[in-house]
């Protein structure tokens, strides 16, 4: 007959058991930590188009104010949160409908607002102001153009086991910080350079846009 030591027993048990609960807790933390990870490097690939944006217009806005920055930053966030969060709602029916134009929207978008600004730049009168993209219709032309492909990202993520307002609200708050050292930027440069760099801000709109559409003919 076997002599067991209940004191070796109860070792025994009791590592059994903090084992088990060690990879259970490490388990849960790293399937977590990997979800933060994706959900954070999705967003910055969906800034840096608000990011680029920001940066062309920063260069029009050489008396960039604190109330400017903020709507242009706070807006861009919000309509890549938001479209993000729309994409999930959605079916597979509207993305795939969709799907076969928005680049091309997008691409007409960026290029109406990237027009108008070369078009300024290219202007002798100083004072002369076609439109502004920080405020109005053409803000918001500029905040649906770069949030489009938002909305396929979202439609993916209702595909697998993603908390879409955390993902939603990460989306938002990396597109306000990249706007906003977008727009800064920018400006910096248009008070350096001048009037003409308002050309080159537009040119950034427009490549932006051609970029969108040839990366969706590629992949087509």
């Amino acid at each position: 007959m076997w002599i067991v030591n209940r004191g070796l027993l109860e070792n025994y048990l009791v590592k059994i058991l903090f084992n088990r609960y060690h990879c259970a807790v490490y388990s849960v933390f790293q399937r977590y930590l990997l979800d933060i990870l994706t959900v954070f490097l999705v967003a910055i690939g969906l800034a840096m188009d608000s990011f680029a944006v920001s940066l062309g217009i920063g260069t029009s806005q050489r008396s960039l104010t604190a109330r400017t920055l903020g709507r242009m930053a706070f807006h861009m966030a919000f309509f890549q949160g938001g479209i993000t969060f729309l994409g999930w709602l959605a079916g597979s029916t509207v993305a795939n409908f969709i799907s076969a134009f928005d680049h091309w929207i997008a691409l007409i978008l960026l290029a109406f607002v990237g027009g108008r600004m070369i078009k300024e730049g290219f202007s002798n009168d100083v004072e002369s102001k076609s439109g502004d993209p920080t405020h109005g219709g053409l803000m918001l032309v500029v905040c649906i153009a770069t949030s489009i492909d938002a909305f396929a990202v979202g439609l993916s993520m209702a595909m697998i086991d993603v908390d879409i307002l955390f993902a939603s609200v990460t989306v938002g708050l990396v597109t306000l910080a990249l706007s906003l050292i977008g727009m800064l930027t920018g400006s910096r440069l248009g008070v350096r350079v001048g009037k003409r760099m308002e050309i080159l801000g537009g040119l950034i709109l427009l490549f932006i846009g051609i970029r969108v559409v040839v990366s969706h003919l590629l992949v087509v």
